[in-house]
């Protein structure tokens, strides 16, 4: 007699494009499916890098995919996204990344200009990163089969001295501090798509944000409790992850939340809420309130960080939830994104 298998929680019939969208469908099917059969039992939340001991040594790794359509788009393109999305993984970790690897499943009929156009950019982002790309692997399937190129990079980084990022450390009275503008990335990828009659002048933020998390952990290191890089499904999204890992409440006063008007309008035309919105180049932090002014001197000190600011705060009740609050004392629950409003987008 065989002893029961994990218990599998994932009951959706088949995989949809939801499930890859970074909100509740995506939970669901790692929460419910993957988990169980791959890690056994979770004693801490799932996070964008794992830290792992070899030898005595602490080190992060994390890897991730890109299959953003299309590959080029005003601000950036796919080869900077395979390297700054896992750079920033592992920043967000509390982690410099040290050396990549990259993984590259081709079309045929790609053509080889467009190809050299993504490895140059790949290296540039690299280079800017300040990390090496030190191998990888090809593969070659059928025309039709791949979208032109899909990218996949795994990388590897020592921890920062001083950075202890845990949900579990995040208190009621914290600050929540945000890098900058927020949807640029899902907009742009949008409206370079040509599927819509809308003009606008919208570039996408994908950069490292290496430089600020090191200059956080510079200045106020003891007091960074929490940190995510909102990708897919957007701030409101990382930021229920928090309050539901947590378990306290994360109010995020909504005047503040700085927001292009380009993306604001397009938003509003669509029907969509920027915070629901993906963003490559951004990051949300929870730092203690004795270290606020410090941790975000430091972020304006960094070029491009300028239009970093406090936007909410930690409080008890209601526990597990996410809250906006206006300037007019209203106040409204912000869920994770459901469904997949913008696929492809990373």
């Amino acid at each position: 007699m065989t002893a029961a298998g994990p218990k599998i929680r994932f009951r959706d019939p088949q995989i949809e494009m939801a499930h890859g969208a970074g909100g509740k469908a995506s939970r669901r099917l790692v929460e419910g499916l993957f988990a169980p059969l791959l890690f056994g039992s979770l004693s801490e939340p799932l996070v964008d890098a794992a830290l792992v001991s070899i030898n005595g040594s602490q080190v992060a790794i994390t890897t991730d995919s890109f299959v953003v359509t299309p590959l080029r788009f005003p601000g950036g393109s796919i080869g900077e996204l395979a390297v700054n999305g896992t750079v920033n993984d592992l920043a967000v970790s509390g982690a410099q990344a040290e050396k990549l690897v990259a993984t590259y499943v081709l079309e045929a009929g790609l053509p080889t200009e467009i190809l050299e156009s993504e490895v140059r950019a790949m290296a540039q982002a690299a280079q800017n990163a300040g990390v090496s790309i030190v191998g990888g692997d090809t593969k070659v399937v059928e025309h039709g089969k791949a979208d032109r190129m899909y990218i996949t990079t795994t990388g590897i980084g020592r921890p920062i001295p001083g950075l202890n990022i845990r949900a579990r450390n995040v208190c009621a009275g914290d600050k929540v501090l945000l890098s900058g503008p927020i949807g640029d990335h899902g907009i742009t990828i949008l409206l370079a798509r040509g599927e819509l009659d809308i003009e606008a002048k919208i570039c996408s933020d994908t950069r490292s944000v290496l430089p600020f998390v090191q200059a956080i952990a510079a200045k106020a290191a003891g007091g960074v409790r929490w940190m995510r890089d909102p990708t897919r499904g957007g701030v409101a999204t990382c930021l229920n992850e928090l309050a539901r890992d947590c378990d306290l409440c994360v109010t995020v006063f909504e005047e503040r939340v700085p927001v292009h008007d380009a993306v604001r309008g397009a938003c509003e035309l669509l029907g969509l809420d920027p915070l629901h919105i993906a963003n490559e180049g951004q990051f949300v932090a929870v730092i203690a309130p004795e270290y606020a002014h410090d941790a975000l001197q430091a972020m304006h000190e960094i070029p491009g960080g300028d239009q970093s600011l406090i936007i909410g705060e930690i409080r008890e009740k209601p526990a597990g939830t996410v809250l906006g609050s206006t300037g007019y004392g209203g106040t409204r629950v912000i869920d994770m994104l459901v469904g997949d409003p913008l696929p492809r987008i990373c």
